[in-house]
């Protein structure tokens, strides 16, 4: 067991190595983080004398990975924002009534006139003329009710439509409303995300609290106030004739036009007439729908003034593509099949029902769908996260100080291979965090800290079986080698059962709790990968140059 094969000698230092290198940037956070903030910048922005500069303060060539600090490290905004999705039903409402007219205007001769009545903001109220045709009346207007397509709302349409006297009422089902609130706090999620990502911040955390409310922690940014008017701005969302398709990115445009990326297909770009024949702001709803054939489709709707205007163009230009452009991407370049009159129409394509709805999201990106109020609201300065870090720096040199002695002073020699192992492993856990892009907070460092308190508890196993072989007079390979065969199944059960608590961590907790979870997960890993393979391939080298004949541990 003691006579480790070549090729995973070379295979464990080899993780090391690399393990190492990818934590290394760690160590020149500031200049790193600059480097790769200008590299993004000049992909979006182009190059500048300054950028160019910051670009070239780290080599291109090593790892540029850091790990992410959190908003309790790095300061920043928080907000709890309440998404008014009541303010949705309104609206929806409030679009029907065109419809509704049309619907009613074809069953004139039965119902008489109708008029629009003022009435609840979430109910559409229509007085008709002749009360004895209001049958008729919500017959016809039932015709417009669509399927609700949610597992809930099997079975259900999208409004109910009854009569009180001479008054006919369309209001949303209860599985529309549910629906519609689902989607609304979908939409303003990924509105706010896209705004936020915008400006180029790092790992903000923008997420679902209860069944209205938007948690909103943005890391490095200066106020809660700075952080409310960033959200408050509006993304663009334009409608553009399409003039061609290219795949080169520096193609000429010419005179009026502009080349703008495709958002799915890398490598593909569209030449754009810059002036757009509609924009986002008369975009009222789009949804995820069915087209004819039962395939999965993305429905849209225009104000009046967008419904005239796209009506007009579509007409005139039957057959050619036009662009769906979102913060100056193409998200969509459907072919006009007929003229598309009456503010609504369909884009069809290789949709599945998963890409139709994220389709619907991004169209409705544009503006969010309900007011944000926000509930809470804190800055946190910088200071309190350099407090944070300080706190972090000294409980992990005195936790590091604490376990490294008690191993010297316990197991001598061996105490040293496991030190260095400890070392390794921290290193390692670094490596990963910046591997994988994860987020360090506060309870973050405390899984690292609790990690190195708990990565040489295998070595202390082993070590202890090592001395019970000692004593029964084996000799040194002997010894060590029945020290980590018997000590071996100890270690794995206890670090399953901790590594199975780190992940239920993980899935059920969130925020500061999931921090917790990914460095005390990956540190097991990372422990249980040094306790078992460095520390014994570092005894094994040593006994292959020493031969010791006797062995205290």
């Amino acid at each position: 067991m003691l006579n480790i094969a070549l090729w995973k000698r070379v295979t464990i230092w080899a993780v090391v190595l690399i393990g190492l290198a990818l934590a290394a940037p760690n160590l020149f956070y500031e200049r790193v983080e600059r480097h790769n903030q200008a590299v993004k910048l000049i992909e979006n922005q182009g190059e500048t004398p300054d950028l160019v500069a910051q670009r070239g303060a780290w080599p291109s060539w090593l790892p540029s990975g850091i790990v992410n600090l959190g908003l309790d490290l790095r300061g920043g905004a928080h907000l709890l924002a309440e998404v008014k999705v009541d303010q949705v039903y309104a609206g929806r409402i409030d679009g029907m009534w065109t419809d509704v007219r049309d619907a009613l205007r074809e069953v004139r001769a039965e119902v008489g006139t109708i008029r629009r009545q003022d009435g609840p903001p979430d109910e559409l109220r229509i007085r008709i003329s002749q009360p004895e045709g209001m049958q008729t009346a919500i017959a016809a207007v039932r015709k417009l009710a669509r399927p609700v397509t949610s597992l809930t709302g099997v079975g259900s349409s999208d409004i109910e439509v009854r009569g009180q006297g001479d008054t006919l009422i369309v209001t949303l089902s209860e599985a529309e409303k549910l629906l519609t609130d689902t989607r609304t706090i979908k939409q303003s999620l990924e509105v706010v995300r896209r705004r936020v990502d915008e400006v180029g911040t790092r790992e903000p955390t923008i997420q679902k609290q209860g069944n209205d409310r938007i948690l909103i922690e943005v890391p490095g940014i200066g106020s809660a106030d700075e952080l409310k008017a960033l959200i408050g701005t509006t993304a663009k969302l334009t409608f553009h004739p399409v003039v061609s398709r290219t795949s080169n990115p520096n193609d000429n445009p010419g005179t009026g036009n502009v080349l703008l990326p495709d958002m799915d297909d890398e490598g593909v770009y569209y030449i754009l007439e810059r002036a757009a024949v509609v924009s986002g702001e008369d975009l009222t709803q789009a949804l995820a729908d069915q087209d004819q054939n039962g395939l999965p489709s993305v429905s849209f709707r225009f104000n009046a003034s967008g419904a005239r205007k796209f009506g007009q163009y579509t007409t005139e230009n039957v057959g050619q593509p036009f662009a769906i452009v979102l913060d100056d991407e193409v998200i969509s370049a459907p072919v006009i099949r007929e003229p598309i009159l009456g503010g609504s129409g369909q884009i069809t394509g290789t949709f599945t029902p998963e890409t139709a709805s994220q389709l619907a999201v991004l169209l409705n990106a544009g503006a969010l769908p309900a007011e944000l109020v926000f509930l809470e609201e804190r800055t946190i300065g910088p200071e309190l996260g350099a407090d944070s870090i300080e706190a972090g720096k000294i409980a992990c040199v005195v936790a590091f100080v604490a376990v490294l002695g008690f191993m010297w002073a316990s197991y001598g020699r061996f105490g040293l291979f496991a030190n260095a192992a400890l070392l390794i492993n921290v290193g390692l856990i670094f490596g990963l965090l910046s591997l994988i892009g994860a987020t360090l907070t506060l309870p973050g460092i405390a899984g690292i800290v609790l990690t190195i308190g708990m990565a040489v508890d295998a070595n202390v196993l082993v070590f202890e079986r090592i001395r019970e072989e000692l004593k029964s007079a084996r000799g040194p390979s002997r010894a060590i080698e029945l020290g980590y065969e018997r000590a071996l199944s100890a270690i794995i059960d206890a670090n399953i059962t901790t590594f199975i608590t780190a992940v239920i961590l993980y899935v059920m907790g969130a925020g500061p709790v999931r921090g917790f979870a990914v460095t005390l997960g990956l540190g097991i890993v990372t422990s249980v990968f040094t306790a078992i393979f460095v520390t014994r391939l570092m005894i094994v080298m040593w006994l292959d140059r020493r031969r010791p004949k006797t062995l205290v541990v």
